[in-house]
Order: structure tokens, then C-alpha cells, then sequence
């Protein structure tokens, strides 16, 4: 698996300017997850919809841990 190094966050520390700089970092690893999953004979649709999912059960998870009475 190809390494992945984020570069450090805006100095602004707006959540737009974060979410964009965090999504700019990201998307060619995610373009790069999608091609090699359409190439093998996936569905784009459901290679995307599945990273949300997982994104978002990961983000869940994370909610978890941070507040176990949740």
C-alpha cells in the first residue's frame, strides 16, 4: 500500500478552509482507490458509496471512544 503523509492544516483554523484543504489532500489517493477498483470490475458508484460508509462508521467509532455513554 502506497504511504500517505498529510501535509500540516491551514494556520486558519475555519472549519471551510480545513474541510478543503483536508478533501485537496485526499482526493487523488480516493481517485486513485476508485480507478484501480473500476479497473478489477467494481461498480464507481459502489466503490464511493462504500468509502462514505466506511468514513462515516469510522467517524462514528471515533464518536464512541471519545464518549462511552454515547
Amino acid at each position: 500500500m502506497a504511504e500517505f503523509e498529510f501535509a500540516g492544516p491551514p494556520a486558519a483554523e475555519g472549519a471551510v478552509d480545513i474541510l478543503t484543504e483536508c478533501g485537496h489532500q485526499l482526493r487523488p489517493f480516493v481517485h486513485a482507490i476508485v480507478q484501480s477498483a473500476v479497473a478489477a470490475g467494481w461498480s464507481q458508484e459502489d466503490v464511493l458509496l462504500s468509502l462514505v460508509d466506511l468514513s462515516w462508521e469510522m467517524y462514528e467509532q471515533r464518536r464512541g471512544d471519545a464518549d462511552p455513554d454515547l
